[in-house]
């Protein structure tokens, strides 16, 4: 039984990706023009190289972000089944929220918030 519903639900998505792609293909507009494929951003052309450093703070700042938003994230489910687990997922998400903010405090103990 296991193994129908597997197939089922690979063939399933095997066709509607398929069938997006050809419906994409036939529907969507077609312009073929040389600007399409030249690398730009903003709309205005390059100068110079596009290898340039780039400072490791944006990276570290991007990251922290990216951390934190997603653990964020995390406590969505929580909230919707907070009541069925009662004072043991109050402890876990205390817990957690005891981790993020000691994370936070180290980034920002680090200086890795400001920006220099």
């Amino acid at each position: 039984m296991d193994s129908i519903l597997l197939i089922t639900v690979i063939l399933t998505a095997v066709v509607l990706v398929v069938g997006a792609y050809v419906v994409a293909k036939l529907v969507g507009p077609r312009s073929y023009n040389p600007v399409k494929g030249q690398p730009f951003e903003c709309g205005i052309p390059t100068r110079g190289s596009s290898w340039i450093p780039v400072h490791v703070g944006y990276y570290l700042f991007a990251i922290l972000f990216l951390m934190f938003d997603i653990e964020t994230l995390f406590l969505y489910p929580w909230a919707v089944v907070v009541k069925q687990f009662g004072v043991m997922a109050l402890a876990s998400v205390g817990f957690f929220m005891l981790v993020l903010v000691f994370g936070l405090a180290y980034a920002w103990r680090k200086g890795a918030l400001e920006w220099k």
